[in-house]
């Protein structure tokens, strides 16, 4: 497979992969506007802040690596018009960077993370943070979901990148 058809096949499925974070984050601003209007115990009304607070994060996430792809899936044509030899190297450094991230943020600070709020809950009693501590669990499960996904894709990106490289 010609490796500029790939390359935008990749930045496709990112844009793909973006659409999640937003769901996700309609759904944590739906739970938040649920917990608000229905909530009538003090935990559940805990939850409004923490869950509004990581909805807004994933919207955020989700808009910028969506817009991230957009221009980067039209401008892989010039670039790689332009000079084949450096769009490769380029993406190939620029995947090594991602999966270096990859590697330090998803599947180590995120665990931590969620080692850190499942003791939160164990220790300390309050609904304020027992709340906080249960969203940012499953904010950070939400995260890892995709982005493990998306680690798969871009090792798969810079496999072909490599190829194309020889």
């Amino acid at each position: 497979m010609d490796i500029l058809k790939f390359s935008i096949e990749w930045a496709k499925a990112e844009v793909f992969s973006s659409r999640f974070f937003i769901l996700l984050a309609l759904l944590f601003l739906a739970a938040s506007i649920g917990f608000w209007q229905f909530g009538k115990s003090e935990l559940a009304r805990a939850y409004v802040i923490p869950t509004a607070i990581s909805g807004a994060f994933l919207l955020a996430v989700g808009v910028g690596i969506m817009y991230a792809n957009y221009t980067r899936i039209t401008t892989f044509e010039q670039d790689y018009q332009a000079d084949a030899t450096a769009f490769v190297e380029a993406e190939v450094e620029r995947t090594e960077k991602s999966m270096g991230e990859y590697s330090l943020i998803v599947f180590k600070i995120i665990p931590l993370i969620i080692v850190v709020a499942a003791l939160l809950i164990l220790f300390l009693d309050g609904p304020k943070w027992r709340a906080a501590s249960i969203t940012i669990i499953a904010l950070m499960v939400s995260i890892l979901l995709v982005d493990s996904n998306a680690n798969s894709r871009i090792v798969e990106y810079r496999a072909h990148l490599e190829e194309a490289r020889k």
